[in-house]
């Protein structure tokens, strides 16, 4: 169950739109990253640092055991570009840790590829 939203009104849709949350910004700092990697993060939420949003300390919150991205952004309701940003923040401020899974660092193998795609023509 999703936990309600202040900035959200149901009969309205959002009151703070998702450029609002990241200052205009559409692209992480310090460089991509892949949606399918884990985010943990490195300290707990005791001292709330007042740059940090409110989304920000959720996703720490939330980020307490390894996460995938896309599963921090279904549990908090946002946007996956809008957790994509807010991520480059924490991971510039040393907040959380991304580890991403080795199959997606690599390029795909084009034999594999090739054998997939045969074995779906033959059925």
């Amino acid at each position: 169950m999703r936990a309600p939203h202040d900035w959200l009104d149901h009969d309205a849709g959002p009151v703070v739109r998702p450029y609002a949350m990241t200052q205009g910004r559409v692209a992480p700092s310090g460089g991509e990253f892949d949606l399918v990697a884990f985010v943990v993060a490195t300290m707990s939420q005791a001292a709330p640092s007042p740059s940090l949003q409110p989304e920000h300390h959720a996703i720490v919150g939330a980020a307490c055991e390894p996460t995938p991205i896309v599963e921090l952004a279904s549990k908090l309701d946002l946007s996956l570009g809008v957790v994509r940003v807010l991520l480059g923040d924490l991971r510039s401020a040393g907040l959380i840790s991304l580890y991403e899974p080795p199959a997606a660092c690599q390029p795909h193998d084009v034999d594999v590829l090739k054998a997939v795609v045969n074995g779906l023509r033959a059925l």
